[in-house]
């Protein structure tokens, strides 16, 4: 009775949540279309009270008989007696893409409202229709161009567009946002978390021209457990039936012809041989084209299988290891966010370094073009979203707000190779109505891309020596997938840690989402002594004896690969408002445990060759 009326309440909040804020699905490959930069510099205006979008009666200006008061009219003084108390042009500016955070001193710790606007100068034509495209806003964007509310998007880690064919102006025009950093109990994430709440338009802002039938999403991948049928579709914005279709892959010599239906799609399977298949050893990417009489789309796309037989990971049918490393969306060597392919390059490059085949990309939707980047350098990926800690699991709105943000994750990444885990959590308690929530989020994530395994990172407890897991979600999803922190939280010191057995209950491969413990790089002592980057070293050397006792171990994503930044971390001395569970400290420099670590995947990269 109870999950019946839970999962009535999840439909009845989900269309609430899609018609209160217009959170309509990313278009896919934004960056193959015809786009106009808005990145670069933007006025900003910190506003703590709100007082550009409350009046004094505390009722929002934007939903007045007028509409008008707040600061997204981006008014100027016309008359010296006019009274105006806030003003763009004479703001401060930061950087977009970029956090508030880390581009001023003042705003450092700053949890709260931010207004950011932008001026640029538009050309818009007949005929054409028009989108305003955000990669990502933490945590909550009220839009507006010109004055106009264009609508709400909650998800500080997923794209989102809104439609200004009707809004924009020849010449120049004004975008405004509110940004709302504030943590809050239900939403997702939640309140408590472990990173650096960076607010801000964290990534690319485009706006972006189409005609007025397009295509807003495609995929193209093998089907589950097959390596040479292929699984195409298209979706055109609108229902518009008898769209001509075509995809080519040259180098396949590949080119098919379709109509779209009546509801302005298209779907097929086919068979074609002779695919060179990617894998991080071959990380083969297609040039692939899909057009119709008025657009011309271009992609990469590579072609992979991923599936479980019993205890063993299958990639292309061949049993692999997963030699990974967890890593956050943040730059260790200059604050804030990464901010372009050069940080996010090199964040990947260190992973290879270390022989890692694998990355756990944590606890959010990282920018797309990290997972392009992993597509390209050879590197699987787990992709997850912020389902973390302890959420407001009876909460219908919290569960529509997860499963938009999984959903938005899902259309945007499904055509790459790279990512094979979609992860719908981390570290969650048990209890009946989690077990619900994340069981539909696992089912969601089934029904929109059965091709990828399904995870989520749980926990295990201890009775004796003992290590056990037997959480009730293990059975909907395909991982034994967990985090433990032996040595760190719990167990003693390093050399005690090797006593422990693992009882786990389902019959599928282990992959190890977390372990590890702080170090502050250059600190140097004994083994034993906590912080140092001996006592570090050894607890990987006897993590890596107890792990391999588990005879279906198939992989591993130690935290961390670099240090990162949390509120959390409070001891002046070896945190100062950092994670040290790095293997590459804050300055870049590798510590003791890395090559621990590198050796053990060496020598699991020559017995899975």
């Amino acid at each position: 009775m109870l999950k019946t009326t839970y999962s009535a309440f999840l439909i009845c909040f989900s269309l609430l949540s899609s018609i209160s804020y217009g959170q309509v699905t990313a278009i896919q490959n934004i960056q193959g279309r015809k786009i106009q930069s808005l990145n670069g510099k933007w006025n900003y205006i910190i506003d703590p009270y709100e007082n550009g979008y409350y009046d004094y009666r505390h009722d929002p200006f934007d939903q007045s008989k007028t509409g008008t008061g707040g600061y997204y009219d981006d008014r100027v003084q016309k008359d010296k007696s006019e009274l105006i108390e806030y003003d763009f042009d004479h703001s401060p500016q930061m950087n977009v893409p970029g956090d508030w955070n880390s581009q001023s001193e003042k705003l450092e710790l700053y949890e709260g409202n931010v207004w950011l606007r932008k001026k640029f100068d538009a050309k818009p034509e007949k005929g054409k229709r028009y989108f305003v495209y955000f990669g990502a806003v933490n945590y909550e964007a009220h839009v507006y161009l010109n004055g106009k509310k264009l609508g709400v998007h909650k998800g500080g880690f997923t794209p989102f567009q809104f439609e200004v064919t009707n809004n924009l102006k020849a010449g120049e025009n004004s975008i405004v946002l509110k940004v709302d950093n504030i943590r809050k109990q239900d939403e997702i994430p939640t309140v408590n978390t472990d990173w650096w709440n960076y607010g801000g338009i964290t990534r690319d802002v485009f706006l972006a021209e189409f005609p007025e039938h397009f295509i807003s999403d495609y995929k193209l991948q093998l089907v589950k457990g097959n390596n040479n049928l292929l699984n195409f579709s298209v979706k055109l914005a609108d229902a518009t039936a008898g769209q001509e279709i075509t995809l080519s892959v040259p180098e396949l010599k590949l080119e098919k012809k379709y109509k779209t239906d009546g509801e302005g799609k298209v779907t097929d399977e086919f068979t074609w041989n002779n695919l060179s298949l990617w894998s991080p050893e071959t990380p083969k990417l297609y040039a692939v084209n899909i057009k119709t009489d008025k657009e011309n789309i271009n992609d990469k796309i590579g072609f992979r299988t991923i599936r479980v037989d019993g205890d063993s990971l299958l990639l292309n049918g061949k049993s692999v290891f997963l030699r990974g490393i967890s890593l956050h969306d943040e730059n260790p060597l200059l604050a804030g966010r990464l901010r372009g392919e050069g940080d996010m390059r090199m964040m990947l490059q260190w992973a290879k370094d270390m022989n890692c085949n694998y990355v756990r990309l944590a606890h959010y939707p990282h920018n797309e073009e990290m997972i392009r980047l992993a597509d390209e350098m050879g590197l699987l990926v787990w992709a997850e979203v912020p389902v973390y800690w302890t959420i407001s699991w009876t909460n219908p709105a919290t569960y529509a707000n997860a499963k938009q943000q999984l959903t938005d994750l899902i259309v945007r990444d499904k055509n790459r190779a790279s990512v094979i885990v979609w992860s719908i959590g981390n570290e969650t308690p048990l209890s009946d109505a989690r077990l619900s929530f994340m069981s539909n989020l696992a089912e969601t994530a089934r029904s929109l891309d059965d091709t990828r395994l399904v995870a989520a990172a749980l926990e295990v407890h201890r009775e004796g020596n003992n290590i056990i897991l037997n959480d009730p979600l293990g059975e909907k999803i395909d991982l034994v997938s967990f985090n433990e922190y032996a040595g760190w939280y719990w167990g003693g010191n390093p050399s005690e840690i090797t006593k422990y057995n693992f009882d786990i209950k389902y019959k599928k491969p282990v992959v190890i989402t977390e372990f590890g413990g702080d170090a502050l790089g250059g600190f140097h002592a004994d083994e034993n002594t906590r912080w140092s980057e001996e006592y570090q070293e050894a607890l990987y050397k006897n993590q890596i004896t107890m792990l391999t006792k588990i005879g279906a171990l198939r992989g591993m994503t130690p935290w961390i690969l670099t240090d990162f930044r949390s509120p959390r971390r409070q001891h002046p001395i070896y945190q100062n408002f950092w994670n040290r569970k790095g293997l590459i400290s804050e300055t870049g420099k590798k510590k003791k445990a890395y090559y621990v670590l590198k050796d053990f995947y060496d020598q699991i990269q020559l017995k899975y060759k």
